[in-house]
């Protein structure tokens, strides 16, 4: 039972025009009128941050009818963040994006990127948005690549003694290429993804080393090459 105040009750009824439901939302190369968690299905990523904006999160998950069927938690910047992205990893899947929404992900990051992700996707703003049946579960280890590492950098630098090149996506960043000008040109990385696998194939640490090294830019070119750790 509904109750109703007496203001409302002394009212004359007035009949409603507009009745044709929700604005259809674009969902896996369907327009889709979505009346109920079900009726979501997509793909998509979510970015949040903690509190004191100490470390952040991206959270991605794959929705299909309603239901999380996998989440992919990478985090950055606090070391107490990786606990919560392993409960959350564990967590998620199986839930409706309703229930998500409403689990109390113990990271501040975590818990923001589910709320930036739920908007995305209940306004049709997903990536797989325009895709014909959407994306398989597993594309979220795609956006990993090969070793299935995240793709983060760390860059360092100061007014006084300029830049310093410490992580790239391709890896470890081991020196840095300096032109006649001392201006950066290029850089020697280690993928530190290639030489684990190298190991547990067989190989000594140190030809996995080897192996697993690589350049970018106008490495040799250089006039000067620099440890970016230590000089």
């Amino acid at each position: 039972m509904i109750n109703y105040s007496r203001e409302v009750q002394e009212m004359c009824c007035v009949a409603k025009g507009p009745n044709h439901g929700p604005a259809p939302i674009p969902e896996e190369g369907k327009w889709v009128k979505a009346y109920e968690i079900k009726d979501i299905s997509a793909f998509t990523h979510g970015v949040g941050w903690c509190a004191p904006q100490q470390g952040a999160c991206k959270l991605s998950l794959n929705v299909k009818n309603g239901i999380i069927e996998e989440a992919l938690v990478e985090t950055i910047g606090c070391s107490g963040m990786t606990h919560s992205a392993a409960m959350a990893a564990e967590i998620l899947p199986g839930k409706t994006i309703l229930e998500a929404l409403n689990t109390d992900l113990v990271c501040d990051a975590i818990n923001t990127a589910m709320r930036e992700l739920f908007l995305q996707i209940v306004y049709g703003r997903s990536q797989s948005a325009f895709s014909d049946d959407g994306l398989s579960v597993g594309a979220g280890l795609e956006d990993l690549g090969k070793g299935l590492r995240s793709q983060v950098d760390t860059m360092y630098g100061t007014k006084v003694k300029g830049v310093r090149y410490l992580e790239m996506a391709e890896g470890y960043v081991t020196r840095l290429a300096l032109d006649e000008d001392s201006q950066v040109i290029g850089y020697e990385f280690v993928s530190l993804g290639k030489m684990t696998d190298f190991i547990k194939k067989g190989d000594t640490p140190n030809d996995a080393y080897n192996k697993a090294i690589g350049t970018y830019g106008r490495f040799a070119d250089a006039a000067k090459y620099i440890d970016p750790r230590k000089e």
